[in-house]
């Protein structure tokens, strides 16, 4: 399992981390039923981590999307692990092992700056733009609209910052009409947060022992300061 010392937490779900992944981020977000609503459909997160998220979503998107579709996936991480390190948390699904090696192939040995790739699946084209460093900052800087937002970051107890209103209203700045979000986290001061930002939170059931996590959409645009 890999685990962050700094953050003194754990990067996935230590009962199963692709299960939550379905659960949470994809279930959360009405996915993969709106793959077909828009194209390019374009997804952000906050905590790339070790690529689980990303991994899994390519999967249903490989399966769902229809011909021709593009998917954007935009991924926020001050910490980046080290190939190695990458390589060895996903070996845990060996199912996976096509699309981690292609993952693993694209990743630097010690990512610095930012991280972009391509990848094919038949007509269909996914690109992963991994945006390294604060992410505040870097959510200012993107120039995107996202459909969809995983908040993936570390505990809210561990790191508050990841969850604070500042950077959560920035979110919503990058939010798409109509775009969702959804988090692991049910914790009362984050799900204020998200309502200053503007979103509409819906408390739903939580995977495994994890009784509650939040979902939502962006009911109206509330600009950030700066």
């Amino acid at each position: 399992m890999p685990y962050s010392e700094e953050f003194g937490d754990f990067y996935y779900s230590r009962a199963d981390g692709r299960a939550e992944c379905r659960h949470v981020f994809l279930a959360g977000n009405g996915l993969p039923q709106r793959f077909a609503d828009k194209q390019p459909f374009v997804i952000g997160e906050l905590g790339f981590g070790t690529g689980l998220n990303f991994i899994e979503t390519w999967s249903m998107w490989e399966e769902a999307a229809p011909e021709s579709a593009r998917l954007e996936f935009h991924s926020f991480e001050l910490r980046p692990l080290r190939r190695d390190d990458m390589r060895r948390a996903l070996s845990a699904w060996p199912d996976l092992d096509g699309k981690t090696a292609q993952l693993v192939s694209a990743w630097p040995e010690q990512p610095e700056g930012d991280v972009r790739a391509e990848f094919a699946a038949g007509g269909r084209t996914l690109s992963l733009h991994v945006h390294i460093g604060s992410a505040l900052e870097r959510v200012r800087a993107a120039g995107i609209s996202a459909d969809a937002w995983y908040l993936d970051g570390f505990a809210p107890s561990r790191n508050p910052d990841m969850w604070s209103e500042e950077l959560l209203g920035t979110v919503a700045d990058r939010t798409a009409e109509g775009g969702t979000f959804a988090t692991y986290s049910a914790a009362g001061w984050v799900r204020r947060n998200l309502q200053a930002a503007g979103f509409v939170v819906e408390k739903r059931p939580g995977h495994g022992s994890k009784r509650d996590m939040s979902a939502g959409y962006l009911a109206s645009r509330v600009l950030s300061p700066g």
